[in-house]
């Protein structure tokens, strides 16, 4: 199963973000099951990079993103993406729909964010990290 990491549950990992850490950690830990693929945008990778950069400085903000990067799938966000996030009127925040249709655009199944209200338009299940555990995995 595909399903997408939007950048909230990257930050959580990499700088252990109590009380969401022991359910995002183990949402990325599902990458070493063959049953799961999990996708993420640059541009999440981007905006997790700044926050563990803020917490640990750049060199361990770098290992982190090495670790994170070998177990993710890195979608694109090609012409095509953002022109579908910006042709969509119901999508407000321009980030959440860039990364929607990059998950679109990759065949996934679900999107995992903690911030379910900016994806009101998905056509695709989105859950927060505990509802997938709990629906999908468990």
């Amino acid at each position: 199963m595909r399903v997408f990491l939007d950048a909230n549950v990257l930050v959580s990992v990499l700088n252990k973000e109590y009380p969401l850490f022991p359910h995002s950690a183990r949402i990325l830990s599902l990458a070493d099951q063959l049953r799961f693929q999990l996708y993420t945008t640059p541009i999440c990778m981007a905006i997790a990079f700044y926050f563990a950069e803020k917490k640990c400085g750049t060199a361990q903000a770098k290992q982190k993103m090495q670790v994170l990067s070998s177990k993710l799938h890195i979608a694109s966000v090609d012409s095509e993406t953002v022109k579908n996030a910006v042709s969509n009127p119901s999508v407000m925040d321009f980030e959440d729909g860039l990364e929607y249709y990059s998950a679109l655009q990759h065949d996934c199944k679900a999107i995992i964010t903690e911030d379910s209200e900016g994806f009101y338009f998905s056509e695709i299940p989105v859950f927060d990290c505990r509802k997938f555990l709990e629906e999908v995995v468990f």
